[in-house]
């Protein structure tokens, strides 16, 4: 007879996944220093910074409201931490992820106020990797911890929007 795995005791993300997209903006800004491709032309690039900025206030108010939705509930805010409850009110009622998709729209706001192709052409590389260093982490550890409630909980809410 096969004994049932232990839980996990936490996700076991080895870093921050804040740096994983500041790596793409930094790699983008570094080759538009090298090789400049502007985003969009001349005729639209007044737009580039209202539309930039509201993307990035946008996605820094949904990473505070998650932050303090997770913190409202006692429960880990970090992902090398072990949660204490599947959380899901505040923005957790539309997304799995209301963090990462917060980053993922000021990312893009970054690379509007940039107006470079650059730091576009790295985001599929950093939600990829994203995916696959973190939110796979994440989904396993509240799949061990939360069997059933994480379970119906995915059923009913989005990874992203």
């Amino acid at each position: 007879m096969i004994d049932d795995p232990k839980p996990l005791r936490h996700p076991g993300v080895r870093f921050p996944p804040p740096f994983l997209f500041a790596g793409g903006l930094l790699v983008g800004w570094w080759l538009s220093g090298l090789r400049p491709l502007p985003l969009l032309p001349d005729a639209l690039r007044r737009l580039n910074e209202p539309v930039g900025l509201v993307l990035i206030a946008g996605g820094l108010a949904l990473i505070f409201w998650g932050i303090a939705t997770f913190r409202a509930h006692r429960t880990a805010v970090f992902p090398n931490q072990p949660a204490a409850r599947i959380v899901q009110q505040g923005p957790y009622r539309f997304t799995r992820n209301p963090m990462y998709t917060g980053m993922t729209c000021a990312y893009t706001g970054f690379t509007l106020l940039m107006n470079d192709i650059w730091p576009l052409v790295f985001l599929p590389a950093v939600l990829f990797l994203l995916v696959r260093l973190v939110i796979a982490r994440e989904e396993r550890y509240l799949t061990s911890a939360f069997p059933t409630e994480y379970s119906e909980y995915r059923r009913q809410v989005r990874r992203w929007l």
